[in-house]
């Protein structure tokens, strides 16, 4: 299984991206080294797609794959790979403020600290649906952990098409999201272009 050990800092600075999409409330105050210079049109639907794989922090193949289903289904494609990343299981649970950053969620979900519909899933990749509830095992429930992390995102907003109950740690996905929910800084339209040549 492939890891990802890229410093969070130094590669959203390299993506022009903000730490708080991931979860890390820490600033760089360096800048970019290729920062002021002009990219070219394939460098922008480039850097669009790594922006994307790096927020959901999925790898090229997946990736790919996710383009390719969201190609064959109805409506716009950018629309719907967005939908689909964004209902995967580890974005849902850093959504519920269940993981203090993605990559945490990731964690906790290939742990087995979460049941869908009542039944142990420890695939980060697992696309939920409408109707899904999402809910810390009874065992994990009383570590010390899911304390600390909800005392941080106590205060982070939960989108509005997850019912969450956070006493419970428990969360039913109302339905799916549309582009306009999903407040990730990336230009799916340049993706699909990049795809599609």
């Amino acid at each position: 299984m492939a890891v990802n050990r890229v410093p969070v800092l130094k590669r959203c600075r390299s993506l022009d991206l903000d730490p708080t999409f991931l979860g890390y409330d820490k600033k760089s105050n360096r800048t970019s080294a290729r920062a002021g210079k002009k990219i070219s049109e394939y460098g922008l639907q480039l850097r669009e797609k790594q922006k994307a794989k790096f927020i959901y922090g999925v790898l090229e193949k997946p990736f790919r794959n996710y383009y390719e289903k969201a190609d064959r289904m109805k409506g716009q494609t950018g629309e719907n790979l967005m939908t689909m990343l964004e209902s995967r299981l580890d974005s849902v649970v850093f959504r519920m403020g269940l993981a203090r950053t993605r990559r945490e969620a990731r964690q906790v979900v290939g742990h087995k600290h979460f049941l869908v519909n009542g039944k142990p899933v420890q695939i980060p990749s697992y696309l939920v649906k409408a109707g899904d509830v999402i809910e810390v095992r009874e065992k994990a429930r009383s570590l010390q952990r899911y304390k600390d992390i909800l005392e941080v995102t106590g205060g982070r907003l939960v989108p509005e098409w997850i019912d969450m109950d956070q006493e419970a740690m428990k969360g039913t996905v109302k339905y799916l999201p549309t582009r306009e929910m999903i407040d990730v800084p990336v230009n799916e339209m340049l993706i699909v272009e990049l795809y599609s040549k």
